[in-house]
């Protein structure tokens, strides 16, 4: 732990916004079409319809809005879930929320017929919802009950199962594969400010929660007897948790496709800045993760220049790696 004082880990959260925000301009400004700092301003300030002012305005501020808001969602929803199981593992990626979102995504652009982003919010939260609700119970069989290796394989489990799905319901079907094929490696290119609104609410709403259940975390993650014998309704707190998570991870499915690694990486690096306490967690989580797509965003455009990968293909080189050291140090090392 880095930070140990309260008014150092005040100091480290606004040098962490200040990074945020630098980050957050920078992808207004940095890309593929040739433009500057002078540039940006006068898009805001002196907006003269030319190309360069409309590809600020149109297409880089919603797609830095959206990294924004998508990173602090799958940060957020990754520390409540480690929280949650105790388990360092623990993702919407890795126990398979992020790919029953996706799979039931799918299901209404492909067999519905279904175009509406309020449509896909709805069926994200439900498809978020039964990976979640699925992984707890495959995990529940046994004596043992739920330990955290066997979330890990019933997610794992889980998430290929959804995926398998989702492949085959692609490769049936052409014309779904080339409109959906960008979203479903998880992008947050050529979004527009209209698709952000039907999702806000959603976004706001479990971050919000999110915010407020920091005390309750620090109890329910010593462990269940420990936590009912200090008062706690680990049942309710469970089941808020749950909905927050589903909330935070399903919104982000929709509006940018099944981003992995995130809420894998940023609980680990919060915890080793300020500790364990969560309510200085989760706020630090919604910030960093807000960072580290805006900045794996801006790598995307330029890594293969001219052309730009997925952001979700950056996130998964930097994720990767960190996976196999995490499973190595969890289970191996054991």
């Amino acid at each position: 732990m880095i930070l140990r004082s309260n008014s150092a880990r005040i100091t480290g959260l606004v040098v962490g916004l200040g990074i945020a925000a630098a980050l957050f301009l920078s992808s207004n400004v940095y890309g593929y079409t040739d433009t500057s700092w002078s540039t940006f301003l006068a898009a805001y300030l002196r907006f003269d319809g030319t190309n360069a002012h409309v590809v600020i305005r149109d297409i880089r501020l919603p797609r830095a809005l959206i990294a924004c808001i998508v990173g602090g969602a799958l940060a957020t929803a990754g520390t409540l879930m480690q929280a949650l199981t105790r388990n360092p593992m623990a993702s919407p990626g890795v126990l398979g929320i992020n790919a029953g979102a996706g799979f039931f995504i799918v299901i209404g652009f492909s067999v519905l017929s279904m175009t509406s982003q309020l449509e896909f919010m709805w069926l994200s939260l439900l498809g978020a919802a039964v990976a979640a609700v699925g992984v707890y119970f495959i995990a529940a069989v046994g004596h043992e009950g739920i330990t955290p290796l066997k979330l890990t394989l019933a997610g794992v489990t889980l998430s290929a199962l959804f995926t398998s799905f989702t492949a085959a319901i692609l490769v049936s079907n052409d014309s779904v594969l080339d409109n959906i094929f960008l979203w479903m490696a998880g992008s947050v290119e050529g979004r527009k400010l209209e698709a952000i609104l039907p999702v806000l609410p959603f976004f706001l709403a479990g971050a919000i929660c999110a915010l407020f259940l920091g005390q309750a975390m620090n109890v329910i993650s010593v462990g269940e007897d420990v936590a009912k014998g200090l008062g706690q309704n680990t049942l309710r707190v469970k089941i808020v948790a749950l909905i927050v998570i589903v909330l935070l991870a399903g919104s982000s499915v929709a509006i940018a496709g099944p981003i992995g690694f995130v809420g894998l990486i940023i609980p680990h690096v919060v915890r080793g800045i300020v500790g364990i306490d969560h309510r200085w967690v989760i706020p630090y989580s919604i910030v960093s993760g807000a960072s580290l797509l805006l900045a794996a965003d801006i790598a995307a455009r330029f890594v293969a220049y001219p052309k730009e990968v997925p952001v979700g293909v950056m996130t998964a080189i930097i994720g990767a790696p960190f996976f196999i050291y995490l499973a190595r140090k969890e289970y191996v090392a054991k």
